[in-house]
């Protein structure tokens, strides 16, 4: 059994059996080790990370810095920080997911590099593949001649978006500040990464980041026939309000007040809630309408709900099934812990995705959920001016009192009882 470096992580090795493992010391001075799947695998340094932030969290040895400390073994520190710092209301925030797709690409191409040795060059190797990695998906396409089916590999984006790049280069910069911050690093190591510029438009082969733009009624409304009940209601009514996709997904009876004409919906959570504003949506007649269905004593619950959504879809396919079913059909019980369960809130990727497969059934262009304020604004703005639009969407440029504030709430409430 190989002994621990003084100073260091335990690291990520390769076990003879082909697989990746790595060495802990436990609370009682012995060694184990623990494989953690296919050598090089994505799957195995995920495993190596959780492995270890476990172990530091029950009290794993004493770390010290080390002149010896691996890209890998920092990066196991920072997202044990990450975890903790990224949290809001007791859960994990996105910036959690959109560091740890940034350190992928650090890790899968210098996560055995010694830290204090990565540099400028190596930093720029990684932007570079960032630049060149595609999106790809994996589907299956059938010959209708032979009916044969087959399976392709689809390219849903080439490259990364500039923009997108440069933001995800400061994240691995703030990786190597946050360890020169713990005396993990000299400092010289983060001063010399600072001098690696972000990407200018029009002068590297980063593609350009498409502008979010308005999405047309008429691709709309050919989507919403090939959406569940529930996912048609969350379009509908964001895009009546103007809403972000995470105010929808989020929307809960008790954040509403339902006493006037007007609703009112104050999320939870939202885009400018660390800047101490307040947040008001205004739901029209039109609006009410379609969450009523969706209103129950079950105040705290979501509105909308994916389980709710498969219900329905099921309930609905067994009013159209025109064969009868067996009686072992009737017989059978759904599962009590199925392996895939439908949650109880939808996510905006949950939501996206939704619309994305509506899009693809439906053979329209593919639009995107924050396309539905786009059109929102647009249409309030060429009807009521841009004040108006400002109001309804919740943008401001300047710091305006309470009076002002108000004037704009009066606005707001005005057009969606007229349009929402």
């Amino acid at each position: 059994m190989g002994r621990l470096k003084t100073g260091s992580l335990p690291s990520y090795r390769r076990h003879a059996s082909g697989q990746a493992r790595v060495t802990l010391k436990m609370a009682d001075g012995t060694f184990r080790d623990v494989l953690l799947g296919m050598y090089g695998s994505e799957e195995s340094r995920a495993e190596y990370g959780r492995v270890i932030t476990e172990w530091l969290e029950s009290g794993g040895a004493s770390i010290e810095t080390s002149n010896d400390l691996t890209i890998n073994e920092m990066l196991a520190r920072y997202w044990l920080h990450a975890e903790r710092y990224y949290v809001k209301d007791g859960k994990p925030t996105s910036e959690q997911d959109t560091i740890r797709q940034a350190l992928r690409f650090l890790r899968r191409l210098y996560g055995h590099t010694i830290a204090k040795d990565f540099g400028p060059l190596a930093l720029k190797t990684v932007r570079r593949e960032m630049v060149e990695h595609s999106i790809t998906r994996q589907v299956k396409v059938k010959n209708l001649e032979t009916g044969e089916v087959r399976t392709e590999t689809k390219v849903l984006q080439h490259g990364l978006a500039r923009s997108f790049i440069n933001k995800q280069m400061d994240r691995i910069k703030r990786a190597f500040k946050w360890a020169v911050e713990n005396e993990l690093l000299p400092v010289t190591v983060y001063q010399a990464l600072l001098t690696v510029p972000g990407l200018e438009k029009g002068r590297g082969q980063a593609r350009e980041k498409e502008k979010v733009g308005p999405v047309r009624e008429e691709i709309v409304q050919r989507t919403l026939p090939h959406l569940s009940d529930v996912v048609r209601a969350m379009v509908q009514v964001q895009r009546l309000a103007g809403m972000r996709p995470q105010e929808v997904v989020g929307m809960k009876a008790t954040d509403l007040d339902m006493t006037g004409p007007v609703w009112e919906y104050r999320p939870y959570r939202h885009k400018t809630e660390h800047l101490d504003k307040e947040r008001i949506i205004f739901l029209g007649p039109r609006a009410q309408a379609l969450l009523r269905p969706f209103l129950s004593l079950e105040l705290a619950r979501p509105l909308f709900s994916p389980r709710q959504a498969v219900e329905q879809r099921n309930a609905r396919r067994r009013a159209e099934r025109k064969s009868k079913m067996t009686p072992s059909q009737k017989a059978r019980k759904p599962k009590a812990k199925p392996k895939v369960a439908p949650g109880t809130q939808y996510t905006v990727a949950s939501y996206r995705k939704a619309i994305r497969r509506a899009c693809e059934r439906a053979g329209v262009p593919l639009w995107f959920p924050n396309q539905l304020r786009h059109s929102a604004g647009t249409e309030i703005r060429k009807r009521y001016g841009l004040e108006a639009s400002q109001a309804v969407l919740g943008h401001s440029e300047l710091e305006t009192s309470q009076i002002y504030a108000e004037v704009d709430r009066a606005t707001a409430r005005k057009v969606m009882a007229d349009i929402g």
